[in-house]
């Protein structure tokens, strides 16, 4: 998991289906959620999260596409092993691990600092904590 704190911003709710909208730095993110815990509340700070796996990785992205959340990172480091990549980025001063294909990560050409976009679907991103500070 990739946890990392973000404010919430609004909540959208029609029947059990909940479209969370959050900012993180000033970078806004939405979550789709059909169960939300009483303490999910506009104003309050929460630990979110997503797996690796369900982190994309675009480079040199143009036009549009339907992910509702998308990070400029920074490749801290790549691990390339038979089958699978780990791909350690950074956006924010926070960490991300995207595990995506060894074909993919060759493909892309993918260089250590180098400039990527991440990409997340809003049915990939949870709430782990609410805090209470």
């Amino acid at each position: 998991m990739s946890p990392f704190i973000a404010t919430i911003k609004k909540i959208n709710n029609i029947d059990s289906l909940n479209i969370v909208e959050f900012d993180f730095e000033e970078i806004p993110l939405k979550m789709m959620s059909l169960d939300l815990n009483k303490d999910v509340q506009i104003g309050k700070r929460v630990k979110l999260a997503v797996k690796p796996t369900n982190i994309s990785i675009a480079k040199n992205l143009s036009g549009e596409i339907s992910l509702s959340n998308q990070l400029v990172a920074i490749i801290k480091s790549i691990e390339n092993g038979q089958l699978l990549s780990s791909i350690i980025l950074e956006a924010n001063d926070t960490i991300f691990e995207s595990i995506i294909t060894s074909d993919s990560s060759k493909r892309m050409n993918l260089q250590k600092n180098e400039q990527v976009s991440i990409l997340i679907k809003a049915s990939d991103l949870s709430i782990l904590e609410v805090l209470n500070d």
